[in-house]
């Protein structure tokens, strides 16, 4: 089997740290792992066991082997299964699942449909909201938008109101995101969300409490305990800084401080979202919870979730009674049943 890790996105050294976790709990006696970094420039190479190890603490001071030997991607065709700790594009979106398909190998997390769905913002709103799942009002401006006619584009800030936050419509971890106060700060908030994709979605800003819920399953999929974050950062927003590189910029409480109705109601609301977006094996779902009405959003979803040392997807399964080591040996069970009913199809 083989952990594929790294990639060209903005969230290359989170995949290393997210990979290392995964590794360290595969069971030895099941799994012969054989370690793959993709660099930032695009080329495969077979890591040594040194190279996870060492990937942990500060995501910026972590990276591939650059004397690690090159390798085809043809090596794919000779595993068993596949896990792609690859977030963002280049691994999140369905590029490297349509591969993977091609050469008929499992693998865990969503296919290519739900991958590209779950990573397109815009396109995942507007499928929770045709399904009558609530979200948060937003917007979306192209780049062609943005060069044509950026004063239409600043309108859409009007329609919305402030604030509201610009981020890419295909990034994660907080990657080009701006919290924009006020209708001045739009276009700069604008041309840095651009950079990253060609899509940028504005969306009203809410007072709310961040809730999360994990999700594990095919067919049947089940939902986790839910957790909370709780910021303290100085971004004033859940950023890549918070998350990541400021120790106390937040902290994830489990179990979420809900009362019982209002966590069934996540979790149910979880299940319907990763059903909605035909997603398969994993996906984390977001939520925002109105401090003053109470409402409850779904504000997105991450199909190849973290899996750091901080990150919510394994603590909450954790929690629910499932240990990283059952986890990470059930998403491997699930990614070889998804793909042997789809070799029984008729093509």
């Amino acid at each position: 089997m083989v952990i594929l890790f790294g990639g060209r996105s903005t969230e290359h050294e989170i995949s290393l740290l997210s990979a290392r976790n995964v590794y360290r709990a595969l069971d030895r006696k099941r799994f012969e792992p054989l370690l793959i970094g993709i660099d930032k420039q695009g080329r495969w190479r077979l890591e040594a066991e040194s190279t996870l190890e060492a990937a942990h603490g500060d995501p910026r001071q972590v990276s591939l082997d650059p004397r690690a030997p090159l390798v085809d991607a043809a090596i794919l065709r000779r595993q068993d299964v596949v896990i792609p700790m690859l977030h963002g594009t280049f691994g999140e979106d369905g590029t490297i699942q349509g591969l993977l398909e091609l050469a008929q190998v499992a693998y865990v997390g969503a296919g290519v449909l739900g991958s590209a769905i779950g990573m397109d913002k815009d396109v995942a709103k507007r499928l929770l909201r045709d399904a009558g799942i609530p979200i948060v009002d937003f917007r979306v401006v192209t780049t062609h938008q943005f060069h044509r006619d950026l004063q239409a584009c600043l309108g859409q800030g009007e329609d919305l109101g402030y604030p509201l936050f610009c981020k890419p419509a295909n990034a994660g971890s907080s990657v080009g995101v701006t919290r924009v106060a006020r209708a001045s700060e739009l276009s700069a908030a604008l041309a840095t969300a651009l950079t990253f994709d060609r899509k940028a979605l504005l969306e009203r800003a809410v007072d709310a409490r961040e809730i999360e819920c994990a999700v594990l399953g095919n067919d049947e999929p089940l939902a986790s305990i839910p957790g909370e974050i709780v910021l303290s950062h100085r971004d004033g927003f859940y950023s890549y800084a918070a998350k990541y590189v400021d120790a106390g910029g937040s902290k994830f409480q489990i179990p979420a401080d809900l009362p019982p109705s209002e966590i069934e109601r996540v979790r149910s609301l979880s299940v319907a979202t990763f059903r909605v977006l035909e997603l398969e094996g994993m996906a984390r779902v977001d939520f925002f919870l109105d401090r003053k009405t109470g409402a409850l959003s779904v504000n997105e979803v991450n199909t190849i979730p973290g899996f750091t040392a901080l990150s919510g997807y394994p603590k909450m399964w954790e929690a629910s009674g499932l240990s990283l080591a059952a986890l990470v040996a059930r998403l491997i069970d699930l990614a070889i049943e998804r793909r042997d009913v789809r070799r029984a199809l008729t093509v």
